[in-house]
């Protein structure tokens, strides 16, 4: 069942080479995910994540596609296919699971937009190769075993790409992005909630620019 087609896993990279750390944003307040998407691109990091856990996410998205510039943005903690399709009308460039269901699979398979979808286990990595992927998001990274457990995955499932996330910080970033099986990281400490409340961009600006200078 072929899936990701060649076209769009080199769309997926090509978006996810931009930078080592993508971004992964709650958004609460649609009307703040112009200035926050700004302050990030302004520090090099251009891919965006918005994850769809708030009721303004898909404003959100719709919002930062229209208005920054610069900016790729992409919706994660696509769950189905409904949101997946509701994402994609959003102006999102890349979409992003946690897991993977038949419904995302076949909602991916019909959209020109490419699908980053989650694994944790060498049978769920092994089934995505199967339905067409090379570029997978590991997660969550750090509760599913870190660094150490995508580098014993780098032999034995040699050619699979992995953007890890969860649990990620600018502290052990760099244990997955030396390692040759990952493309980037995924991770939300660029933005945290209290300089987002704050309208600090200039905060999150500064952080954006230690992540974008990261080694990928």
């Amino acid at each position: 069942m072929a899936g990701q087609t060649q076209g769009k896993t080199e769309k997926l990279l090509s978006i996810l080479k931009l930078q080592p750390v993508v971004p992964v944003l709650i958004v609460d307040d649609a009307k703040s995910a112009v200035g926050l998407a700004r302050a990030l691109v302004a520090g090099g990091l251009k891919a965006i994540e918005i994850t769809m856990r708030t009721p303004a996410a898909l404003d959100a998205v719709k919002a930062v596609a229209a208005e920054v510039e610069g900016a790729n943005v992409g919706a994660g903690t696509i769950l189905n296919a409904r949101d997946f399709d509701a994402a994609v009308k959003a102006g999102s460039t890349f979409i992003v699971s946690p897991g993977v269901t038949p419904g995302v699979l076949d909602a991916a398979k019909g959209s020109e937009v490419p699908l980053l979808p989650g694994a944790a286990t060498a049978s769920e990595v092994m089934t995505l190769r199967e339905a067409g992927y090379e570029v997978l998001k590991f997660f969550p990274a750090e509760q599913a075993g870190g660094a150490a457990y995508l580098k014993a995955l780098s032999s034995p499932l040699a050619g699979t790409l992995f953007c890890p996330t969860g649990g990620i910080s600018l502290k052990n970033a760099n244990d997955y992005l030396s390692l040759p099986n990952v493309v980037c990281v995924g991770g939300s400490w660029v933005a945290p909630k209290e300089l987002v409340s704050a309208g600090d961009w200039a905060g999150i600006t500064k952080l954006a620019s230690e992540a974008a200078a990261l080694k990928a």
